[in-house]
């Protein structure tokens, strides 16, 4: 038996891993459950590696296996069933320059519905394309930008506005 095709399976994800779980922990928000949501993703990656592994892009490969998986578990009967409310955030909000900002997207993220929070995740997180986004998602271009649109309409109703260089004060919307 040949390990060679295990070697690099083990460094492909030593070296994507902590781009993997970052991605996952944007999309559910939670670090146990991101922490789950790579591992189903690499076990996926692994059991197609011979042909993952020819991929002309490995990593969108992998991207794209990862944000299915989380898109997948969203449509079972058990992420209909559980809904975790009221928590404390993994990360505490002291570190960041603006914690009620940083907190206030956060909450709004989680709001939106996975494919629309998907969209939004690639293309401004993962800072993918159009095109990019539609073949991770397996839809069509007007598809992600319909959902963009939706996404970024939802965020935007859902946060205040925040005036240039004050982080205390907020506008009314006329």
């Amino acid at each position: 038996m040949n390990d060679r095709p295990d070697e690099a399976f083990r460094q492909y994800v030593e070296e994507h891993l902590p781009a993997l779980h970052r991605l996952a922990y944007l999309l559910c928000r939670d670090r146990h459950h991101a922490d789950d949501l790579v591992q189903d993703a690499l076990v996926k990656l692994y059991l197609k590696w011979d042909r993952a592994s020819t991929a002309t892009h490995l990593h969108a490969y992998a991207r794209t296996t990862l944000v299915r998986t989380f898109l997948s578990e969203r449509r079972t009967n058990w992420a209909r069933r559980v809904v975790l409310v009221d928590r404390f955030a993994d990360e505490p909000a002291a570190n960041d320059p603006d914690g009620a900002s940083v907190v206030a997207v956060r909450r709004a993220l989680v709001a939106l519905p996975p494919r629309q929070r998907a969209v939004i995740a690639l293309r401004y997180y993962s800072d993918l394309s159009v095109e990019e986004t539609g073949e991770t998602l397996g839809c069509s271009a007007g598809t992600v930008k319909s959902q963009t649109a939706k996404g970024l309409a939802t965020l935007r109703r859902a946060l205040p506005e925040v005036e240039p260089g004050d982080a205390t004060t907020t506008r009314t919307r006329s």
